[in-house]
């Protein structure tokens, strides 16, 4: 399967995960079965790993808007805190940093990575950040 995901509940955190040739149904379908999954928490952070796409799949600006309504769609149900993508290539690097500018309304915050470490680490800073946030607003 090109889009596959897995959810860790104690950190709120989906890691999708897409390798070779991915099309705009499948990551429509990722976004329906996501929203319907029983595990997935209303909210949650996102580690977005495209390390392993075919480069002749990349989306194109058409597709990309049309993912973004998708993520728009699903947020009665999933709302998106932390997005970190990782994309090591030039190419998919570039298309990324396009889909950050066009869905950042649906993020808390988004950022590209060409590095795992560093995409790992900037997430979970983002976590541990929003959490102190929330803990904070609760002993208020």
């Amino acid at each position: 399967m090109p889009v596959t995901y897995t959810i860790d509940v104690d950190k709120r955190r989906v890691h999708t995960h897409c390798v070779g040739r991915v099309t705009l149904r499948e990551v429509i379908d990722h976004f329906r079965t996501l929203e319907q999954d029983p595990l997935c928490p209303t909210n949650l952070d996102v580690f977005l790993d495209l390390s392993g796409v075919d480069l002749n799949s990349l989306p194109q600006t058409p597709q990309i808007s049309r993912v973004v309504l998708e993520i728009e769609h699903i947020q009665d149900r999933v709302r998106f805190g932390a997005c970190a993508i990782l994309a090591p290539s030039d190419a998919v690097f570039g298309v990324m940093r396009m889909f950050e500018v066009m869905s950042d309304r649906h993020f808390r915050v988004i950022h590209s990575f060409r590095d795992r470490i560093e995409a790992e680490l900037w997430l979970a800073a983002q976590q541990a950040s929003n959490d102190s946030v929330r803990r904070d607003q609760q002993s208020q």
